[in-house]
């Protein structure tokens, strides 16, 4: 298996130090969407170059269909950013991450849940590891 490229890793740093300096002037508490604004400003700042809330096309039946996904975030083209703001994780939330990037063809994405006392708590990274032809057929 390949390493997660460089550009992707410092670009998940800025990603994460962005993250710390939002959770620690607004704390937990607030709505998605309020994270999302001001780490996008975070980042800019940085002069990281970030989109929100973009289109992600399913391709079924060999068909690009617009079912409505959205990414929070995605991160120098690199990295797929998930927020939330709920009081517990649960494992669909990573099963989003991973399927966002299996249709993405990315291999990064982060999961931050800022309704955390301690934003560090709420950082989790998502690696989509390829699996190989001959694990798919056993």
């Amino acid at each position: 298996m390949e390493p997660i490229d460089a550009r992707a890793d410092r670009a998940a740093t800025q990603i994460v130090d962005s993250a710390y300096a939002v959770h620690k002037t607004l704390g937990p508490g607030l709505l998605e969407s309020v994270y999302e604004t001001c780490l996008m400003h975070e980042l800019g700042m940085r002069q990281v170059h970030a989109e929100h809330q973009v289109a992600l096309p399913v391709i079924y039946d060999r068909i690009t269909l617009d079912a409505g996904l959205r990414l929070d975030l995605i991160v120098e083209q690199r990295v797929i950013v998930e927020l939330k703001s709920v009081d517990k994780l649960l494992p669909v939330h990573t099963a989003q991450v991973l399927t966002y990037l299996k249709l993405s063809g990315l291999r990064l994405g982060l999961l931050i849940n800022f309704n955390e006392v301690l934003i560090k708590h709420g950082i989790h990274r998502v690696l989509n590891v390829p699996r190989s032809p001959a694990e798919v057929l056993t």
